[in-house]
């Protein structure tokens, strides 16, 4: 049964390899699956805060990925077994949802969608595809560096590493982030889930051979003030998929207004 748009309901499903994922849903309407980011799940990020904006047109289902939150962490890590989590969140949406996903929640649900997953519509936000991977045409094995600072349990050391030397923000922004102690704690608790982005972003590089195959109707966003590198990224997504609108919010950074980005969520998946 629906709920109404004032309540959600928290449920546990089971992936296909039986690793429970935490999922919660609101409001009333079509089904509209939300993927999130890196770092974020239903009690950290903008999935709440979107899924509340939204609940007056759709049911919205937000989950816990893999790792993260209630969800459960099986290993070894794959990118299949992801898609395997959000296919079983989306049978338990109805089957034929509509998708949305934001930075490397993006990545994902267009593997998904390539990997001919059941949606009605997709739409992404700033997919990570920004070739972080490799430096000067060397590779980095950024993983690998993960991988090991997990295995000594420093996680702040992996926040701070994927924040400064992978997403590029300055070195002074994980020393803020320790005085916020919210914050912080968030996202080392979702550390062990970083090395995951990795493979999830195909090493950061669109892997447009795949994109090729998706046919459900696709938009891809990207923020009018994102850097280059992320607006060339989406371009070269959307000119990967057949038929896929590309579009650009004005005034957008990576941190995408829940206003803004409900009312191209709404325009798309109700044209």
């Amino acid at each position: 049964m629906k709920t109404s748009a004032a309540q959600s309901q928290v449920t546990q499903i089971t992936s296909a390899d039986g690793t429970p994922i935490s999922v919660e849903h609101i409001g009333s309407g079509p089904s509209l699956v939300l993927v999130d980011g890196a770092f974020c799940g239903r009690s950290f990020g903008p999935a709440r805060a979107l899924a509340t904006t939204l609940a007056d047109s759709f049911t919205v289902y937000f989950y816990d990925r893999r790792g993260r939150g209630d969800s459960g962490d099986t290993r070894p890590y794959s990118v299949e077994r992801e898609i395997e989590d959000l296919a079983a969140v989306i049978t338990h949406a109805g089957g034929d949802p509509y998708v949305y996903g934001i930075s490397s929640g993006a990545a994902l649900a267009l593997e998904a969608a390539a990997a001919g997953i059941p949606m009605r519509k997709l739409a992404t936000y700033e997919a990570p595809y920004t070739g972080i991977g490799n430096v000067d045409g060397t590779p980095v094995d950024h993983a690998g560096h993960l991988n090991s600072l997990l295995a000594q349990n420093k996680r702040g050391a992996i926040v701070s590493y994927f924040l400064v030397k992978m997403i590029g923000v300055p070195a002074f922004v994980p020393l803020m982030l320790r005085l916020m102690p919210k914050i912080w704690k968030s996202q080392k608790d979702a550390a062990n889930t970083l090395p995951n982005e990795i493979a999830v972003t195909n090493n950061f590089t669109a892997p447009t051979g795949r994109f090729a195959k998706i046919t459900v109707p696709t938009l891809v966003m990207v923020g009018g003030k994102a850097a280059p590198v992320l607006t060339s990224a989406q371009a070269t997504t959307a000119a990967a998929i057949p038929q896929a609108l590309h579009r650009t919010l004005e005034g957008q950074t990576h941190q995408v207004s829940d206003a803004a980005m409900a009312a191209e969520l709404r325009g798309f998946f109700t044209n």
